[in-house]
């Protein structure tokens, strides 16, 4: 008996529905990024190990897929040599797709014009348990500009947010942070060594709550005095400029976290005189993960489904340093494709268009009838409307139930009485209305 066909755990096929919709939210968001005058990049799939290593924290390194070595490269090496994995593996699937930008532009500068605007569309792997919501394959949407520390590049990226989750009628909130601040609670509590620490505990503020934050930052080597001096920092509230005003009361000591300060400020102030329709916050309890962010970070979460984040940034000021290019400054975002597409079947965003392939069949009645159809359809593929006909002359029920199937919206019927009018039978498939039209208004029918 043949064995049953199956996938790896954590990764899926998708369906010719779903990756019409998968395919509806890369070309609204590829659209956006062109109109900024962003520029398409890809990567291959695996990078050298070392590329890769030592670049995602210890977590990280765990999750790597890594690759044997093709052909026969045990043939040379002893048992001994075999055990290790240096011999056997050089190579690895990509983690992110941000690193390999990195390699990319240490790789390329010479040829590079900086500030150089990339966005980048592909899959990324991660050995990761596989569960709800959490694949070993799945997609990043990323749009970065590297050589440039203008913090117009931050006002551009969030008007990018803005219209693009206009364009998919998603409505958002846009939380934001600056590390810089955080480095200035750090520094104001009186614990600027343990800042990793305390963004890595404050990061998970509204999953666990406070008091179980308060209880890491205890875990964490950090005495009373100083998680009750972090309390009210993280519990202020008011307008963003309220918020600045009383945290620099707070961590006016610290030059750092003034700075972040009057980043967030200038940010602000851009994004307001631009009449940006989207509701941003600012958040404190906003750390982000990633340790290589330095300035800005941002977080988008719908505001009509419950989900995690669906999209995640921030600025980076020394990312090429780990390949040998210090100093070169950039900001990026990345957009969840995944949590989005969710977000859209949650709350039935896609347009009605999105869910067909085709918008018209022609019944095949014999082969009179199939010619004439053909001729037709060859004029509305040119006026840019998908059309087909069934392949064979079945019966009249099997098309029907065909067009019903795939969800095609409208059914185009030339038996011989029409073939003699030249007058072909429309019929709406969703409401079951039918109107007679000449076979040159066929396309005018359907627009």
């Amino acid at each position: 008996m043949a064995q049953k066909p199956s996938i790896p755990k954590g990764t899926r096929d998708f369906s010719p529905e779903e990756m019409m919709r998968r395919t509806y939210i890369f070309d609204t968001i590829k659209s956006v990024f062109r109109l900024f005058g962003y520029a398409p990049l890809e990567t291959p799939s695996m990078e050298n190990l070392s590329t890769l290593l030592g670049k995602y924290g210890d977590e990280g390194d765990k999750l790597l897929f890594k690759i044997l070595n093709s052909g026969d490269y045990g043939a040379k090496l002893t048992d001994e040599e075999l055990r290790q994995a240096s011999k056997i593996s050089e190579k690895g699937l990509r983690y992110d797709l941000t690193v390999p930008f990195a390699r990319y532009v240490v790789q390329h500068q010479n040829e590079l014009v900086f500030p150089f605007k990339r966005y980048q569309i592909q899959p990324v792997w991660r050995a990761d348990r596989p569960q709800k919501g959490r694949y070993r394959e799945f997609y990043q949407c990323d749009v970065d500009v590297i050589g440039s520390r203008s913090l117009l590049n931050e006002v551009e990226l969030i008007e990018i947010v803005e219209r693009v989750f206009r364009k998919l009628n998603i409505r958002v909130v846009l939380k934001m942070n600056n590390r810089k601040i955080l480095y200035g609670i750090a520094e104001a509590i009186g614990h600027a060594d343990k800042m990793m620490d305390i963004t890595v505990a404050i990061d998970k503020l509204e999953k666990i709550g406070l008091d179980n934050v308060k209880a890491e930052l205890a875990e964490r080597g950090l005495e009373q005095e100083a998680i009750e001096k972090l309390q009210p920092i993280l519990e202020l509230n008011g307008s963003n400029a309220d918020k600045l005003s009383q945290l620099r009361e707070v961590i006016g000591v610290s030059e750092t976290g003034v700075k972040g300060i009057e980043e967030m400020a200038e940010i602000f102030g851009y994004v307001e005189q631009l009449g940006l329709q989207l509701p941003i916050e600012l958040d404190l309890s906003l750390a982000r993960g990633l340790n290589y962010y330095t300035g800005a970070i941002f977080e988008v979460k719908a505001l009509d489904y419950a989900i995690g984040s669906i999209c995640g940034g921030g600025r980076y000021d020394d990312l090429t340093g780990i390949f040998g290019l210090p100093n070169t400054s950039g900001v990026g975002i990345s957009f969840g494709a995944d949590r989005i597409y969710d977000v859209m079947v949650g709350l039935d965003l896609f347009p009605e268009e999105v869910n067909f392939s085709t918008k018209v069949l022609f019944v095949n009645l014999g082969e009179a009838e199939q010619m004439a159809s053909m001729q037709i359809i060859r004029t509305l593929r040119d006026a840019g409307i998908a059309a087909e006909i069934y392949p064979e002359a079945a019966k009249m029920k099997k098309q029907m139930e065909y067009a019903n199937r795939r969800a095609i919206p409208y059914v185009v019927i030339i038996g011989s009485n029409e073939l003699a009018e030249r007058r072909a039978t429309v019929k709406n498939m969703r409401t079951g209305e039918q109107q007679s039209v000449e076979f040159e208004a066929v396309a005018e029918a359907l627009a």
